[in-house]
């Protein structure tokens, strides 16, 4: 009766960790999976730029669960977008505007007209 119940305390208590060991970064990088591995990357940064340690151990939880296949990419870059930092880089973009062919022609036919005639 001593054994079984031995084997038991020594199973739970490895599943257990302890709240002191540090959280480590997970260094599952897939390089020939472009989609796991722009993810990856996003996940990188989240972990570089955070120090909180719940927030590092909710990261790997995210990205073991997009690993394990229990989570999709776009449930795994919403819990994700919480931990991230500014969204800075994408806040300034400009918006290309485009012609047609026969537009820019024109226009260009202009201009050279005017060149031309100001000398």
């Amino acid at each position: 009766m001593g054994a079984p119940l031995n084997l038991l305390l020594q199973r739970t208590m490895a599943q257990e960790k302890p709240k002191n060991d540090p959280v480590t970064k997970l260094m599952i990088d897939r390089a020939d999976d472009f989609k796991f591995h722009v993810a990856y990357m996003a996940y990188s940064k989240a972990w570089d730029e955070n120090t909180s340690e719940e927030a590092r151990r909710r990261l790997n939880e995210i990205m073991s669960s997009l690993t394990n296949s229990e989570s999709s990419y776009s449930n795994f870059y919403r819990q994700l977008n919480q931990y991230r930092g500014s969204m800075t880089e994408f806040a300034h973009r400009s918006r290309i505007q485009s012609q047609r062919k026969g537009e820019w022609r024109r226009g260009e036919a202009r201009k050279s007209r005017n060149y031309r005639y100001r000398k």
